[in-house]
Order: C-alpha cells, then sequence, then structure tokens
C-alpha cells in the first residue's frame, strides 16, 4: 500500500483557543487556518468563539469581528461586502465560497476557514493569484476591433446579441471555481486556463461587438489550455454567482471543431 504524507513543515498543528466573552449564551467556533512563512513554524488551526448575538450574518462578519476585537494579526483579503469584487474567497466548511455571501447559520458545528486551496500562501488566508492574473492576461480580456468605432455613439449590439452574454459577464474572478477543479491542480503551471479563465475567453469570443475571434480560439488550440478539462464540473457547483464555467468550455470545444469541419 502506498501511503502519501504531507512534508512534516506543512502538516497543520493545533493553534490558540480564544474563548468567548463571559456570559455569552449564543456562541460559535469559528476555525481559521494560520501561517506566517517568516515565522519558519508549522501552520495551525486557530479556534475563536464569538458571540452571534453581537456578530453580523454572514462569515465576513465574523473574520473583521475577529480581526477587530480579538487578533490584529489575522490576515485575509476583503473589499466590497457585497459578492462583487471577489476579494474573500476562502474554502468554507469544505467548499470554496465567498465569506460576505456565506451565512454563518447555513453551516453546521464549526466554522473552519481555509485558504483557496491548491495555491501557495502568502499569510493565513491570503494567497498568491499571480499565475491567475498572469493567464488572465494572456487571453486578452477586452474587446478587440479593426473596423473604427462610430464617432457619435458606442458600438451597438441588439437584444439578443446582449442575452448571448448572459452567464458570462457576471464573473469576478473570485477562482472559486478553479481552485475546486482537480485538472487545474494537476495541470493549472503546466498551461491549463482553468474554469474562471475558459469562461472569460468564452465571454469575448460570444461578445458581437469583438471581431478577433478566430485568433482567441487560435490562442486556445492547445493540448493544455483548453483540452485539460475532464467535466468533473466542481466548477459549476461551486460557483458563488451561479455561473456555468463548465458550460462556456464545451461551448469553446465546440467551436474548435465547427471550424475544422
Amino acid at each position: 500500500m502506498v501511503e502519501f504524507m504531507l512534508p512534516a513543515n506543512s502538516r497543520v498543528v493545533p493553534g490558540k483557543t480564544f474563548k468567548a466573552p463571559a456570559g455569552a449564551t449564543n456562541v460559535r467556533e469559528f476555525k481559521v487556518y494560520r501561517y506566517d512563512p517568516d515565522s519558519g513554524e508549522n501552520p495551525r488551526l486557530d479556534t475563536f468563539e464569538l458571540d452571534l448575538d453581537k456578530c453580523g450574518p454572514m462569515v465576513l462578519d465574523a473574520l473583521i469581528k475577529i480581526k477587530d476585537e480579538i487578533d490584529p494579526t489575522l490576515t485575509f483579503r476583503r473589499s466590497c461586502r457585497e459578492g462583487v469584487c471577489g476579494s474573500c474567497a476562502f474554502n468554507i466548511d469544505g467548499t470554496n465560497t465567498l465569506a460576505c455571501t456565506k451565512p454563518i447559520r447555513d453551516i453546521k458545528g464549526p466554522v473552519r476557514i481555509y485558504p483557496l486551496p491548491h495555491l501557495y500562501v502568502v499569510k493565513d488566508l491570503v494567497v498568491d493569484l499571480s499565475n491567475a492574473y498572469a493567464q488572465h492576461a494572456s487571453i486578452k480580456p477586452w474587446l478587440q476591433a479593426d473596423t473604427p468605432a462610430p464617432p457619435d455613439r458606442e458600438r451597438l449590439q441588439s437584444i439578443e446579441e446582449r442575452e448571448k452574454l448572459d452567464g458570462l459577464w457576471e464573473c469576478i474572478l473570485c477562482f472559486c471555481c478553479s481552485n475546486s477543479c482537480p485538472s487545474y491542480w494537476w495541470n493549472g503551471e503546466r498551461g491549463y486556463l482553468g474554469p474562471a479563465i475558459l469562461l472569460q475567453a468564452y465571454r469575448f469570443i460570444s461578445d458581437s461587438r469583438d471581431e478577433y475571434a478566430g485568433e482567441r480560439l487560435d490562442n486556445l488550440e492547445d493540448p493544455f489550455r483548453l483540452y485539460r478539462c475532464h467535466t468533473i464540473m466542481n466548477c459549476t457547483d461551486v460557483c458563488p454567482k451561479g455561473l456555468n464555467p463548465g458550460r462556456a468550455i464545451a461551448e469553446l470545444k465546440k467551436l474548435m471543431l465547427s471550424r475544422q469541419m
């Protein structure tokens, strides 16, 4: 039998426990991943007991309360608090999602909060997204057209043309989908773009105002960039915006095939 073991310095060890204030009656445990690479210590799981009667309803409210009132060294990204910016994407209760839109009441038992999986951890819940952003830049995520824009108005679309972008433009690049995808875990650094970037690529290919669909498809014509998708569909299951990256990838494959016929 093969036994797989994490390196000793990668194993998560029990951390500190911060008790709820005396008299608190609506207490919930929050177990938060902590890691500081500069310390040389193992990652740990700290436990914070919070009085939910004095906390907002979302997981992000709890993290902000912990940072403001208990441990100011806790490090995480957040911005809009409205499910728009994608900054507060973490693995919460075993699923990649946004902390600002995840209600605490939906989680049974202790609330476990980890960074997005299979990414290098900068500190605590902050991960290095450099590779993902470089992949995003590689698809040229802006409209490209050689035809001059009308001098007196914007480039117009029909209602039908605009509807083709529904389910695509809403992506906020939180990367919950890509980092739930085993194919991306295995092949992300070998060239596979992953669900988030491929959905973005299909968004521009589908836009009637863009005139570079052929070049965009050429850019994806590679054994790894597109075709490492095996329709596992974790991406669609976890998308906090309810989008379907798996469908977008399937449509890209169909476009690839149709232009070869």
